[in-house]
């Protein structure tokens, strides 16, 4: 009975992302069916950018839609991005044409293949929400690595996965990662060991997400309806996050390149 209990509410908080993103696009918030997370605007989910310069020259791996590419732009000099979906680079490619942006440079590629930019190039390489989907996470931080300048930053969000509700699934024999398609969760420690290994050091303190809620489909299917009531919700799960930050869906991180000497 106990892990039936969990299995419907699992579904919910499956289904309840799933229909977000297709309400979003009945409703008319948005013409591409998107999470409405990503209509929200706000400083928390653009967290990255309070890290980047005027001057930066940056890359997006893993860039989608191009959606954090776009936000870059207006802080950046230059803003380069690659993804593997060439359905999403176009996507991102015509939204920059519309915008009239032109410091931004798309392209299609795959982030477990050697990047097409030369060594020390970049100020600043964003990984979001990308090193979970991938087999060669050594490969890609040091490909993040090679392309970096010497005195630049990774900046990436990676997931936890022990938080209470991910423990509960698992401890009653359920999947319990954030994403089917995640070939890896993290603690804390992992990933801090991760990055070490690869030629990272880790600025300041690791930063909590938002609050991992079983019932955190229900309210993205409530942002599907209502952003107004959306946003408040996102607010409190963020608020308990920073109170809690054993408990967030994730971890934001800023390394630098270790120095050689």
């Amino acid at each position: 009975m106990r892990k039936l209990l969990v299995w419907l509410l699992w579904q919910t908080d499956i289904w309840g992302s799933i229909l977000s993103v297709k309400l979003v696009k009945l409703t008319g918030k948005s013409p591409y069916a998107i999470h409405p997370k990503h209509l929200l605007g706000s400083q928390s989910q653009y967290w990255y950018l309070q890290h980047l310069d005027s001057q930066d020259i940056v890359l997006d791996v893993g860039c989608g839609n191009a959606m954090h590419t776009l936000a870059c732009a207006v802080k950046c000099r230059e803003v380069y991005g690659f993804d593997y979906d060439p359905n999403q680079v176009q996507i991102g490619r015509e939204k920059a044409q519309r915008d009239g942006v032109r410091n931004v440079h798309l392209s299609e590629g795959s982030a477990q293949e050697r990047w097409a930019f030369p060594d020390g190039y970049f100020d600043k390489v964003l990984l979001l929400d990308v090193l979970e989907h991938l087999n060669q996470r050594d490969f890609v931080l040091q490909e993040a690595r090679r392309v970096l300048k010497g005195n630049g930053h990774l900046i990436l969000s990676v997931p936890n996965r022990e938080t209470s509700w991910k423990r509960l699934r698992k401890g009653v024999g359920l999947f319990y990662y954030s994403d089917d398609d995640h070939k890896v969760e993290y603690t804390k420690g992992e990933i801090e060991q991760e990055l070490a290994r690869n030629g990272f050091s880790i600025c300041g303190e690791i930063e909590p997400i938002v609050y991992d809620t079983p019932w955190a489909g229900v309210i993205d299917l409530m942002g599907g309806v209502s952003l107004g009531w959306y946003r408040k919700l996102q607010r409190w799960k963020r608020e308990v996050a920073l109170r809690r930050p054993e408990e967030s869906t994730g971890f934001r991180i800023v390394a630098r390149v270790k120095r050689t000497w």
